[in-house]
């Protein structure tokens, strides 16, 4: 079966390069598709933990606020303080609705002084902020602008970014990034990804030089042991990185989903859903996202959202995905649990294929 292209589904500058370099399976990912693995997840698997690995992330497209009122609007839509939001610095971001329920979680890049990227997670955020700017009467333009991320990950990133790029980006912090052009090629080079690796996003700003920059990146990256692949499920649950939309249903808000810390309720400013995260921070959570260390033999990752009791056969909450781990050697799983379940060390049963199995809830990140 292929994937049919068109405007409803789009491609990225790098998919036919990543295609040939072996990928076979896909998702789709902000109406555009996402390459996601090889024909063998387990060296996708090595090739992120132990050498390097180059994504096709371009469908983790960009919302661009620009005017001179981008800040203030960022900062109002943004459950983080984006206030003091420097040029070159980049933050993880909860959006929430006037709810308190979690509608996205960005990274926030301030590319200059007029100029703000939302690298968003899988939801329409474009209309949502068009939508609020429109009702405030912000002086700026929304849109998506010609911006594509490639993730270089894992322990030789550094190595191999530098000899592309320069020794200069060895000293880039976390979280920081610089604008720059290489080769006639325009782009974002940010010191983050989404993996606990350590690497880059290389946010290619001229969609028509997409090979060019793959193929930079692939060649020098031979040397270490290169192999393209795509965001890993294991690796980023063996370390939680939260997936919105996979992880938690869409009516939890960030502390039920387990980025609480990333909410900036001590603020003075005003921000949406402040006032319903305040209340709930108050009243406590009814449900948390948690970790389930889950007994037996290696289990197969879970397609879709599986169930979750107590040992006596009551509802406990719902498991959001199931995989084995190689780093712990034992399965592991993240579930939205109800209180007081949700306290680590408590005892609950797992829906698999083959059967209901015993597990222990335990605290994110894991620490085993």
């Amino acid at each position: 079966m292929e994937l049919a292209q068109g405007p409803r589904v789009r491609f990225s500058p790098f998919y036919s390069r990543s295609q040939q370099a072996g990928i076979e399976v896909a998702s789709v990912y902000n109406k555009m598709v996402l390459p996601v693995a090889t024909d063998n997840p387990t060296e996708d698997y090595e090739a992120l933990t132990q050498r390097v690995a180059l994504w096709d992330v371009g469908c983790q497209r960009q919302v661009q606020v620009y005017g001179p009122d981008a800040l203030k609007l960022s900062t109002y839509i943004s459950a983080r303080d984006l206030s003091n939001l420097k040029i070159g610095v980049a933050k993880y971001a909860p959006l929430c609705d006037y709810q308190g329920r979690l509608i996205n979680d960005p990274v926030v890049l301030r590319v200059d002084e007029e100029t703000i990227w939302f690298s968003i997670a899988d939801s329409d955020v474009l209309l949502w902020i068009r939508a609020i700017a429109g009702e405030r009467g912000d002086e700026v333009e929304v849109r998506e602008p010609d911006v594509s991320p490639l993730a270089v990950q894992g322990p030789k990133a550094t190595d191999l970014a530098s000899q592309v790029f320069g020794d200069w980006v060895k000293d880039l912090k976390f979280f920081h990034f610089r604008r720059i052009t290489h080769e006639g090629i325009p782009l974002v080079l940010s010191r983050s990804g989404w993996s606990k690796q350590g690497g880059f996003e290389l946010f290619l700003e001229d969609e028509t030089k997409g090979e060019q920059l793959w193929d930079l990146i692939w060649e020098a990256g031979q040397q270490f042991g290169i192999r393209a692949g795509g965001p890993n499920n294991v690796e980023r649950v063996e370390n939680f990185l939260f997936s919105w939309g996979s992880d938690a249903t869409r009516d939890c808000d960030p502390y039920e989903s387990g980025i609480g810390k990333y909410v900036d309720l001590g603020v003075e400013h005003d921000f949406i859903g402040k006032a319903a995260l305040k209340n709930k921070r108050v009243e406590g959570p009814d449900r948390e996202l948690k970790g389930l260390l889950i007994d037996g033999e290696p289990l197969a990752p879970n397609p879709a959202p599986v169930g979750l009791r107590n040992p006596n056969g009551s509802y406990a909450g719902q498991t959001r995905i199931i995989c084995y781990s190689p780093k712990y050697q034992r399965n592991l799983g993240l579930a939205v649990i109800e209180v007081p379940q949700n306290l680590p060390g408590t005892k609950v049963q797992v829906e698999t294929i083959d059967g209901w199995r015993p597990a222990t809830v335990a605290d994110l990140p894991f620490d085993l």
